[in-house]
């Protein structure tokens, strides 16, 4: 009896031609690459051999909306405005993640382990809430 003969040279060319062509759809992705980078090299090179260089004190103050600075460069700004922003940012991801909780919920055979998934996350938002509440970042004043 004989033994099946396997043509390995048949599989190797089969193959590197998927490679290659596997390979091909991403030298354009990198070609693009390269000429957004150069186009932008550009940009700023011919912009910098361009533009008149002419420094005079007034071009080196700081400039604000038409207003003359005054004082120091310094300011206080509010921490708190950037706390709400955080929470809200933080509250409207997690949200984000209750779709396709929903999705799968309707799903058979996975109702109840989703239910329970979604009210331990659910959980983990009410103890960043109650935290949050605590520490005294949600009164305004």
């Amino acid at each position: 009896m004989r033994e099946p003969t396997v043509d390995v040279a048949a599989g190797f060319a089969a193959d590197h031609h998927f490679a290659a062509d596997y390979f091909e759809s991403y030298s354009v992705v990198g070609l693009l690459a390269v000429v957004g980078v150069l186009f932008v090299a550009v940009a700023f090179g011919a912009g910098r051999l361009l533009r008149p260089v002419v420094p005079t004190p007034e071009k080196l103050l700081t400039y604000e909306c038409g207003v003359d600075p005054v004082g120091e460069g310094w300011a206080h700004t509010q921490v708190r405005y950037y706390v709400y922003a955080f929470l809200y940012v933080i509250f409207a991801v997690d949200s984000i993640f209750l779709f396709p909780w929903a999705t799968v919920f309707a799903a058979p055979g996975y109702g109840a382990t989703t239910l329970v998934e979604m009210f331990i996350f659910l959980g983990f938002l009410a103890v960043g809430l109650l935290y949050a509440y605590k520490k005294g970042v949600l009164t305004w004043t």
